[in-house]
């Protein structure tokens, strides 16, 4: 039997609990995940490619079977750049669903051999975004229980908040 691979796209900016909420049961769904950091988002990241890879890097640790790189273009073509046969998208709230159903059925367009794979993240973890950690944490909030230490920290220089 070969490898079951998962891609798992995203900004990561910065990563969350949700992410690895998300990348732990992928994990024991699937051989290998490639988490793609997503080099042109259409957004402006607090922090660089380089910058977000390097803390999902430290965050994931030793955890086997992961792997992290960046991205950019089509998500379909990212995962077949992989060998992958999903990909993986996480769900937190009902309204998530439709904007990530719509994507699930253009990349199923794109590539019929590529599969959408949804995992609903944990109860504790549903009210959890970048976007509202990076808030509370650039207004001196403690984000503590939602980001790993190294998010913490890494937005907390970035913010000039270590001083």
């Amino acid at each position: 039997m070969s490898e079951r691979t998962a891609v798992y796209p995203g900004s990561f900016d910065p990563v969350t609990l949700g992410h690895l909420d998300i990348i732990d049961r992928a994990a024991l769904i699937f051989d290998r995940i490639v988490v793609g950091v997503l080099a042109n988002s259409g957004k402006e990241p607090l922090f660089s490619v380089e910058e977000r890879i390097d803390l999902l890097r430290r965050t994931i640790g030793e955890r086997p079977r992961i792997d992290v790189t960046s991205f950019d273009g089509l998500t379909v073509d990212f995962a077949r750049s992989q060998g992958a046969s999903a990909i993986v998208r996480g769900l937190r709230v009902v309204s998530d669903f439709e904007s990530e159903f719509q994507m699930a059925l253009m990349n199923r367009r794109l590539n019929p051999e590529v599969n959408t794979v949804f995992l609903m993240t944990a109860f504790s973890n549903v009210f959890i975004s970048s976007s509202i950690i990076k808030e509370v944490c650039r207004l001196g909030g403690d984000v503590g229980d939602v980001a790993p230490p190294e998010s913490v920290s890494a937005m907390r220089r970035k913010f000039g908040l270590d001083g």
